[in-house]
């Protein structure tokens, strides 16, 4: 079984009881630590959990930054230095170096910010979908309009 508790609304800290309007009983504990099962295996799926958005947080940033056209552009003009301001990963320059869209999920990058850092490059979800699967796009889109009917 995995814990997974923010203490004092953050990792570390002081772990302070939760406010609940009656007085705590045996019955209604102060304080409750949420646990949960282990996620299953899902084979060729990285899993977005807390995990994966503590340790893509910097890498989904950068990508949340591109809302700007002006970031956008210094991005265009040195990524390698647009990608030391957000201080990222080796791993996490490595898949944006490589447009990656698969390196980049395992990086931590979470699909909703990577569509800003692929739309820089022109494509959409659906090339993103594409390189997710290993089709071409065309492919990709007859599969989804397969499911829809």
């Amino acid at each position: 079984m995995i814990v997974d508790a923010l203490i004092d609304g953050k990792p570390g800290g002081i772990l302070r009881p939760s406010v609940t309007e009656a007085a705590p009983t045996e019955e209604t504990p102060i304080m409750v630590i949420h646990a949960k099962a282990a996620q299953p295996a899902i084979p060729g799926t990285t899993l977005f959990d807390g995990e994966q958005a503590r340790k893509g947080y910097q890498l989904n940033k950068m990508c949340y930054s591109f809302n700007d056209a002006a970031n956008r552009a210094a991005f265009k003009a040195d990524e390698a230095a647009y990608c030391e301001r957000y201080q990222l990963t080796p791993e996490q320059r490595a898949a944006v170096e490589a447009k990656n869209v698969l390196q980049l999920i395992a990086a931590g990058g979470n699909v909703y910010y990577l569509a800003k850092f692929a739309g820089i490059f022109g494509l959409d979800v659906q090339d993103l979908g594409a390189q997710q699967t290993g089709k071409t796009k065309a492919e990709f889109i007859a599969m989804l309009a397969a499911y829809a009917h």
